[in-house]
């Protein structure tokens, strides 16, 4: 009897496959961890008394196309300086540092706009904002 021994392939066992799925199942590891921090100390805050800082008044003054003002949603009686500063002055409290607001018609006459600028700037308003609108695409 002639026995033949059959030759043995020899297995390797590659590495890099190995290591691509440690370093995956790491970074899933560290992606899905949250990280918190607790306090070591466990401390109690102390209490102080004091004044909060109010809050802002919003002082609207809307321009309709034709130049007229409205403020609190009341119609001025004419357009002068002197009459928008009054009923500015005449809705402020005395004690919040007011953010004036300006919603002009897009056709609103340009000088219209600054006798509301001129208006804050002499009551000494100084925070102006514009309300726009964000166009239709």
């Amino acid at each position: 009897m002639n026995f033949r021994r059959q030759r043995r392939e020899r297995v390797e066992l590659g590495l890099t496959p190995l290591i691509d799925v440690v370093f995956l199942l790491l970074i899933f590891f560290m992606v899905t961890t949250t990280f918190q921090r607790e306090a070591a100390l466990k401390i109690e805050l102390p209490e102080a008394q004091g004044d909060r800082e109010p809050r802002r008044q919003v002082l609207e003054v809307v321009v309709d196309a034709e130049g007229h003002y409205y403020i609190d949603h009341h119609e001025l009686i004419n357009t002068r300086i002197d009459t928008l500063k009054k009923a500015m002055r005449r809705v402020l409290r005395p004690d919040a540092r007011p953010v004036v607001v300006v919603a002009a018609d897009r056709r609103t006459p340009h000088q219209a706009v600054i006798r509301v600028l001129d208006a804050a700037r002499q009551l000494g308003l100084s925070h102006i904002s514009f309300t726009t609108e964000m166009p239709d695409e």
